[in-house]
């Protein structure tokens, strides 16, 4: 009889053990000495729109505006300076590996998908060689609701597309109909709620990608014929941004545009987990340090971070390619505007 009674205490005991090591460990990750872990969880809840409770669970306020305020993403104080891009001067002198995946290519391909890993995360580096063909988006209900990226395409017969700028989003639920900041259009201002965060990033009529602090009719002033408002810059004129921690941002899935001095224009989309709630990491992808470490090898002279999260979304001939971590079937969100390769 003892030994029947010991052989069910034995399980329980380790089960209780088990339990003990794995609040022992989530203390220690959330309160120990190491900062990682406490950066990591609030910068990454507190740039989501319905997940900011998962930071507020362990941490005070006053410690989720400490760990904020020394993560963050420096401002530039200079704008593009448009006459350093030559579009259409490429070279084929490959200085490195990722020169010749850019470069090497038929003379008639107006893009080229490059696909790698980073951090165990698909990264999907699109190239688009004729800037003039890379154009703006938007919804048809502009005001009222946004659209699949896939129909955005299928409407405007896009090539490629990626998401852009971001929309107002209570609790993680906009319907993406209403646009944040300023968006235009084939030169003509179609919203402006002056609500974003960030610059306006957007290509002239010379086709160069300009990162700018202004107004939408300065951007007008100034040639823009389509932009969104969005943010942060992330490289300038070449130069990279300054970043503090991880950059504020945390780790999500991240949409990028940018442009290389010699005129190609760069759509980087990093998945994350897609739609597997139940991963560890959470929706996994990459911070700012990263961003700027795989744009840099990849020579980006301009370059601004797009809306991200679930709002990450690549399309290719019409079709979805990467695995978007939204709610719907695909794991695609309605969306205000995306930027096409006509």
């Amino acid at each position: 009889m003892k030994k029947n009674k010991t052989r069910k205490i034995k399980p329980l005991l380790k089960i209780l053990i088990g339990i003990d090591v794995l609040v022992a460990i989530c203390f220690f990750l959330t309160y120990g000495p190491i900062n990682y872990f406490r950066d990591f969880l609030i910068t990454t809840a507190m740039t989501t729109k319905s997940h900011k409770y998962l930071a507020r669970i362990f941490y005070s306020e006053n410690i989720i505006n400490e760990v904020l305020s020394n993560n963050y993403v420096a401002g530039f104080n200079e704008d593009t300076d448009a006459s350093k891009v030559t579009v259409g001067k490429e070279t084929t002198n490959y200085s490195s590996v990722y020169e010749k995946q850019i470069l090497e290519r038929d003379k008639d391909e107006l893009y080229k998908l490059i696909e790698f890993k980073y951090n165990g995360y698909d990264v999907y580096l699109t190239a688009i060689y004729d800037p003039s063909r890379v154009k703006l988006a938007t919804t048809r209900y502009i005001g009222y609701r946004g659209e699949y990226l896939v129909d955005m395409a299928k409407n405007y017969n896009a090539k490629v597309a990626i998401n852009a700028g971001g929309f107002v989003d209570p609790g993680g639920e906009g319907n993406g109909g209403t646009p944040l900041g300023t968006v235009i259009e084939d030169g003509k201002i179609i919203w402006d709620s002056g609500n974003a965060v960030g610059g306006i990033a957007g290509f002239n009529k010379d086709n160069v990608l300009v990162l700018m602090n202004g107004t939408a009719k300065q951007a007008i002033d100034q040639g823009i014929r389509d932009a969104v408002q969005f943010g942060p810059f992330l490289i300038v004129n070449g130069k990279s941004a300054n970043i503090s921690g991880n950059g504020g941002w945390g780790i999500n899935p991240r949409t990028v545009l940018a442009q290389r001095k010699d005129g190609i224009v760069l759509f980087l989309v990093i998945d994350g987990n897609g739609q597997n709630k139940y991963n560890w990491s959470g929706r996994g992808g990459v911070d700012m340090n990263g961003l700027i470490e795989i744009l840099e090898r990849y020579n980006a002279y301009n370059a601004v971070n797009m809306d991200g999260g679930a709002s990450t979304t690549l399309v290719v001939e019409q079709k979805l390619y990467n695995k978007p971590c939204g709610y719907g079937l695909t794991g695609e969100r309605a969306l205000p505007n995306g930027w096409i390769v006509k």
